[in-house]
């Protein structure tokens, strides 16, 4: 059953969070959160330069890592303690060549968007096969995969789908795997939730039929990946290994969609008008953005089909152990701390 507003589950420890958030101009970073790190060794990982994978080379550089990251492109601003790996999920020979000595791999590669919906299987469910056989070609057992809220309700959506049947092909492997399903991911460089941003900031966040939402701060979500993969994960035993966790900022209960829309007005100091949209217009809605922004286009009718289920709350019974990680960032904290990310680099 899902956390929801009215069913609270077993209370959680209040946390303590931390207030120093990493700006993107400077200032302390999160702390790491959970069991320090006090070995070394090579962490492997899809989806380098993506959103949730720059914030991985963050966490990995704040701990003094070695790591080794996949990309189509390598980027020009190279990271302390990061090899690169030009290659995709398709290319045997680059997952070869990533995975080779690793103690772990994290997935973290895959589609989110595509004006073709059977792209989201050849993707995020065949790219999550070649590297469970990566692994196994290698001799590496360890793999934590980054799924998706989304694939607890696979009927909804064929992005939701792809991921469902991605786990399947983890749970089946024989590694030694954990999944982890984000809630919204937000912070700093990410370009899904800036269009509320930039929606608020013009005073109108349109949202979908009445519900609620977890969301998690990109940093707090690195952090999680690095423990569940670095060498603190061996002394998490049994808590981690084959287990399923959704994470999200600690918030009990999650945010209703008014809320969260307030708290972003707030975050970019405006007033905001936050109607409810019906289903209906949202497939129009997807429509016109399809004619408008063509491939480009960010509301889809794939999207709409899992926007307008009315939870999307992590589940209580799916937290990730107090021993292991717990959130620093506060909703109400990353918020501000990114609405001063978009500004101090243009986007609003």
């Amino acid at each position: 059953m899902a956390r929801g507003r009215g069913d609270q589950g077993p209370q959680r420890h209040r946390i303590a969070y931390d207030s120093r958030l990493r700006p993107a101009g400077g200032g302390d970073p999160p702390r790491p959160s959970g069991h320090a790190v006090t070995a070394p060794g090579i962490i492997a990982f899809t989806g380098g330069t993506g959103f949730v994978g720059q914030a991985v080379c963050d966490a990995i550089e704040r701990q003094g890592l070695e790591a080794r990251a996949l990309a189509r492109r390598i980027p020009d601003d190279r990271r302390t303690g990061i090899e690169w790996v030009q290659g995709d999920l398709a290319n045997r020979d680059a997952l070869a060549r990533l995975i080779d000595g690793a103690a772990c791999v994290i997935h973290i590669a895959g589609l989110t968007n595509t004006p073709d919906p059977a792209q989201f299987d050849t993707v995020n469910v065949d790219g999550t096969r070649n590297v469970v056989a990566a692994c196994k070609a290698a001799g590496v057992k360890r793999l934590v995969l980054v799924s998706s809220l989304s694939a607890r309700k696979p009927e909804l959506s064929r992005y939701g789908a792809s991921k469902a049947k991605a786990e399947e092909v983890v749970q089946a492997s024989g590694l030694d795997w954990t999944i982890v399903r984000p809630p919204a991911v937000y912070g700093p460089r990410d370009t899904e939730m800036f269009e509320l941003f930039r929606g608020a900031k013009w005073g109108f966040v349109p949202l979908p039929p009445g519900g609620a939402t977890s969301i998690i701060h990109a940093d707090d979500l690195a952090e999680l990946l690095v423990c569940l993969a670095g060498p603190a994960s061996s002394q998490s035993g049994d808590t981690i290994r084959r287990r399923l966790f959704e994470p999200d900022d600690g918030r009990e209960g999650g945010w209703a969609h008014k809320e969260l829309a307030r708290a972003i007005g707030k975050a970019v100091r405006r007033p905001v008008f936050a109607p409810h949209i019906p289903e209906r217009w949202l497939y129009k809605a997807a429509a016109l953005d399809r004619k408008f922004r063509g491939d480009k286009a960010k509301l889809t009718e794939d999207r709409v089909g899992y926007m307008v289920h009315p939870n999307w709350v992590s589940r209580f019974d799916r937290d990730v152990p107090e021993t292991v990680w717990t959130p620093r960032i506060s909703g109400e904290q990353g918020l501000a701390a990114t609405a001063r990310w978009y500004r101090e680099q243009g986007w609003l």
